[in-house]
């Protein structure tokens, strides 16, 4: 009996046995995690800092740096709008401040890792006009190497946000707010 194409295949397949090499060693990255290096980048990539002194009311500050905000959604302060994961994305247009909390930031390239869970739903971060992300300044990491390594459980979904949203595909003009927020703003606590 001949041996079909998919038999001879399957037999080649078993017959190769290759050398199992040991996985290389992955050296040790460092860099600066000082909250100044991080505010520098931030801002270089059109991120805003404020910190906020001990004791300050989070809600106030908010309202400080947005005075005339529309609905603002948030599960750290009171929020003038309800959001859930349910929540359609017409009424998440409706969103001009989102008030969430970033797990910890990078250094080298000013992001911010925030996850499913702070998020209220998945499209908030990236359809609100304005996104102010809440980081403790103990946070803060050197390296992608190291967020990584902190990224243990990440559920079915988060994402690292670096500044505001932007693009500079059209004749090289850099466009801020093009397909995202217009706005990033870090509130470091202590």
């Amino acid at each position: 009996m001949t041996a079909t194409a998919r038999e001879r295949i399957l037999a080649a397949t078993r017959a190769n046995h290759f050398e199992e090499n040991p996985l290389p060693t992955v050296p040790q990255f460092t860099g600066d995690a000082s909250v100044e290096r991080f505010t520098e980048v931030l801002q270089s990539i059109g991120g805003q800092i404020v910190r906020i002194p001990v004791g300050q009311p989070l809600a106030e500050v908010v309202q400080q740096l947005f005075p005339a905000a529309g609905p603002v959604a948030s599960p750290l302060l009171p929020a003038t709008i309800t959001i859930d994961e349910q929540t359609p994305t017409a009424v998440l247009d409706t969103v001009d401040v989102a008030v969430l909390g970033g797990i910890f930031g990078v250094a080298e390239n000013g992001c911010i890792w925030l996850p499913e869970a702070n998020m209220l739903h998945r499209a908030l971060p990236l359809i609100t006009q304005h996104l102010v992300l809440v980081l403790s300044q103990q946070n803060i990491v050197a390296t992608m190497h190291q967020a990584y390594a902190l990224v243990t459980d990440v559920g079915d979904y988060g994402m690292f946000i670096a500044g505001p949203s932007k693009t500079a595909d059209i004749e090289q003009s850099l466009v801020i707010g093009a397909h995202g927020a217009r706005s990033l703003t870090v509130l470091l606590t202590a």
